[in-house]
Parts: structure tokens; sequence; C-alpha cells
């Protein structure tokens, strides 16, 4: 890298990168109602049957405070229900409702048209995906 030159920097190269996959998503979804962080936590949903708010925030990477209203937008919608624990009060969990499951099937194809827009091998995208995964532990250790 020459310093500071824009164009040089991989903060840039990431966001700009992360722009474009979410203006794809935002096409993408749109047609199924949702926003991309409502669909993700659609997919870890549709993953795992159920899940505490705790675990989708640990999947997510997401604050209580981010993901509250998150989730209450997705029940307003009849996506999901969520209950107490019964095992634990002090936990709620989050449910997809039959409307929810049901979009499962609709969301199916976003993956393979995201994949197809970014002109890449799948080795490649493997590749970036491991790389990225490395970045993102890597800048985790280092502000912990």
């Amino acid at each position: 890298m020459k310093g500071l030159i824009l164009h040089d920097q991989l903060c840039f190269a990431v966001h700009t990168a992360s722009r474009a996959l979410d203006a794809l998503y935002r096409r993408e979804l749109a047609e199924l109602g949702l926003t991309y962080p409502q669909y993700l936590v659609m997919l870890v949903l549709w993953e795992r049957e159920r899940a505490s708010v705790k675990e989708l925030g640990a999947a997510l990477r997401l604050d209580s405070g981010t993901l509250s209203p998150l989730l209450k937008r997705l029940e307003a919608a009849g996506l999901v229900r969520r209950e107490r624990d019964p095992g634990d009060e002090r936990s709620v969990l989050v449910r997809p409702t039959a409307e929810g499951a049901r979009l499962r099937e609709r969301a199916e194809p976003v993956p393979l048209r995201l994949v197809a827009a970014t002109g890449l091998s799948r080795e490649d995208l493997g590749d970036l995906r491991r790389i990225l995964d490395r970045l993102t532990g890597s800048l985790s250790e280092a502000v912990s």
C-alpha cells in the first residue's frame, strides 16, 4: 500500500463490495417483503426452527438493541412468533410462523441468483469466504 490513497485502502474495497452486495440483496428481497437483516434472522430460524434471542444475537453478531426491533417487525408481519421459554422465563424463544416457514420456499432461489451475479466461480467464492472469515477473526481479536 502507498499510504493514504483511497483505492489502496482495504476498508474501502470491503465497504464498496458490501454496499454493492447490499443493493443486490435489497432488490432480491423486496419481493419477499424482507430487509437484509430480517432475511438473516429468517435464515437462522429456517436452519434451526427456533432460537432464543440470545442465540440469534450471537449467530448474527447483533446486540439486543438492534435485534429487538427487527424481531418486532417480523412478528408484526406475521413471520415469527416470540414466546417465553417455559424452561427459563428470562429467555425469549423465536420461531417462524407457518407463513414464515412458507416464505422459505420463495427465498430458496435468492442465494443462487446472488452467486450468479458475482461473476465468480464456486472455487473463488469459497476462497473469498475463507479469507473474509479469517479477516473477521483477526480483526475481532485485534479489537478485543
